[in-house]
């Protein structure tokens, strides 16, 4: 598997004033497309609630290229950039594309897992969470931290 793709329906609430997406609408996409993928790995809300833990964000950064406009076929492509070998601190991005492959915008985030109870990094990360990872597909200039 090269990413997680998906197809990507904007919304009238997705566009600012000048009829093109609005920026904050990039990010909101980007942070579903994560949380669907976890929970396709078996890492749904219900588990990490139940073990006391989730994923938290470090820097969220996106990179626009091409405006995208309602009526424009979009894609979403998510997979890790970086990661640790035990899954503890993780990269992702996600490459906005339009059906003919053109780049349109590139989020980058950067994060961890919490101890939602101790409010701090969790430390060992929890298994299924390296586990997820681990099937997560990876860019082509893929770092292991």
């Amino acid at each position: 598997m090269v990413s997680f793709t998906k197809e990507i329906s904007f919304r009238w609430s997705d566009l600012d004033p000048n009829f093109h997406v609005r920026h904050s609408a990039y990010y909101d996409f980007g942070a579903q497309h994560r949380i669907e993928i976890l929970n396709e790995l078996g890492l749904t809300l219900r588990v990490m609630q139940e073990q006391s833990f989730g994923p938290v964000l470090f820097r969220e950064e996106c990179v626009f290229r091409k405006e995208l406009k309602l009526s424009d076929k979009i894609f979403i492509h998510t997979k890790t950039s970086k990661m640790k070998a035990d899954a503890s601190r993780w990269s992702i991005i996600h490459e906005f594309r339009r059906e003919d492959d053109t780049l349109c915008a590139t989020i980058t985030v950067d994060g961890a897992w919490m101890d939602t109870k101790l409010r701090k990094l969790a430390s060992p990360t929890p298994e299924i969470a390296v586990q997820a990872l681990s099937i997560f597909p990876k860019s082509d200039d893929f770092i292991g931290l």
